[in-house]
C-alpha cells in the first residue's frame, strides 16, 4: 500500500507544481493548451508505441477491459434514461452527458497512473483503444444525425495519434518484430517526457479553470452536471470494482487497475465534442472540471485501500 500511495504522491506533487507555475505567472493558464498538445501529439504517442510494442500480449488482453465496458454501459444507460425521461433532454444533450459520465481521461492522466502506480503503461492501452475505436465513432454517428457517413465516422479515430501509435505498437508486439536500438532510443526519450508534461498541463489547467467564465448556455443544467459527476466519480468505479471483484474474481493488480481506471476523470475532449456540435457545452465543461478536481483524492483513497 505504501508504494501505491508514494506513487500517487509523486504524481500529485508534479501536478501541484503545474498549479503553482500558473499561480505565480511563470506560465500563463493558456499555455496549458501548448503543454497538452505536446503531450497528446508527441510525447504520449511515443510512450504508448514504445510500451505496447514491448508489452506482454496477456497484459493487453487482460479482463480489466471487460470491467470497464460493463461500467461504461451502466453509467451511460443510467444517464440517458434520466436525461431523456426525467430531464427531457434531446438526443445530442443526452449523448454528451452520457460521454461526460463515462469517457475517462485515459491519455493525459490514465497513462501516468498506469505507468507510475501500476507499473505498466500497457494496462491502459485496451481502454484507450476501446474509447477511440468504439465509443467515439458510435457517438459521432448519433451526434451527426446522418450528416457524417458511417465510413467517415469509423475512420475518424485513426486521425488520433494515440490510436495510431498504440495500433502500430500492437502490430509489432503481435509480430514479434523488434526495432533497432538506434530507432527506439529517440522514441523512448520522447516518451519519457509524456508523464511530467501531461501532469504539468493538468495542474496548470486546474489553476486556469478557476478563472473561466460560465458558458452562456441553457438554464437548469446543474442537475445534469450533478448526475454526470455522481455517475463518473462514484458509480463507475463502484460498478467496476464490484464487477471485477465478484463477477470476474479479480484481485491484486487487476482489481486495482480496474477500479482506478474507472475512477479517472472525464476526458477533456468531451468538451471539444460539445463545442463542435454546439450542444451541452456547460454540462461537458462542468463535469470535466468537477471530476478532475475529485479524481486525485478518490484515486489516492482507492490506491490506499486496494494497493
Amino acid at each position: 500500500m505504501s508504494g501505491v500511495v508514494a506513487a500517487f504522491a509523486a504524481l500529485v506533487s508534479v501536478a501541484v507544481l503545474g498549479y503553482v507555475i500558473g499561480a505565480t505567472g511563470l506560465l500563463r493558464a493558456s499555455d496549458e493548451l501548448t503543454l497538452s498538445r505536446l503531450a497528446f501529439f508527441v510525447a504520449t504517442p511515443a510512450l504508448m508505441f514504445a510500451t505496447v510494442s514491448k508489452a506482454d500480449l496477456a497484459a493487453l488482453l487482460s479482463p480489466v477491459l471487460l470491467t470497464e465496458v460493463i461500467a461504461v454501459a451502466f453509467t451511460q444507460l443510467v444517464f440517458v434514461l434520466v436525461a431523456r425521461l426525467v430531464f427531457r433532454r434531446d438526443t445530442r444533450q443526452a449523448t454528451i452527458g452520457a460521454l461526460a459520465s463515462s469517457y475517462v481521461n485515459a491519455g493525459n492522466l490514465g497513462v501516468p497512473i498506469s505507468l507510475y502506480v501500476l507499473g505498466d503503461a500497457a494496462l491502459i492501452a485496451p481502454i484507450l483503444l476501446f474509447q477511440l475505436l468504439v465509443l467515439t465513432p458510435v457517438s459521432f454517428l448519433i451526434l451527426d444525425k446522418g450528416a457524417r457517413s458511417p465510413r467517415a465516422a469509423l475512420l475518424l479515430p485513426f486521425r488520433n495519434p494515440l490510436t495510431v501509435a498504440s495500433l502500430l505498437g500492437l502490430a509489432l508486439a503481435v509480430s514479434g518484430v523488434s526495432l533497432p536500438v538506434a530507432v527506439m532510443r529517440p522514441i523512448d526519450l520522447l516518451g519519457g517526457a509524456a508523464v511530467p508534461v501531461a501532469l504539468l498541463a493538468y495542474g496548470l489547467s486546474l489553476y486556469g479553470s478557476r478563472r473561466q467564465a460560465p458558458a452562456p448556455e441553457e438554464d437548469g443544467v446543474g442537475k445534469d452536471i450533478a448526475l454526470a459527476v455522481a455517475l463518473k466519480a462514484v458509480a463507475q468505479p463502484t460498478v467496476a470494482y464490484l464487477t471485477a471483484r465478484f463477477a470476474l474474481h479479480l484481485d491484486g493488480l487487476h482489481l486495482l487497475a480496474a477500479t482506478l481506471f474507472a475512477a479517472l476523470p472525464t476526458a477533456q475532449n468531451i468538451y471539444v465534442y460539445a463545442v463542435t456540435y454546439d450542444t451541452a457545452r456547460r454540462l461537458a465543461r462542468g463535469t470535466i472540471l468537477v471530476t478532475t478536481g475529485l479524481s486525485i483524492p478518490i484515486m489516492t483513497a482507492i490506491g490506499a485501500v486496494l494497493g
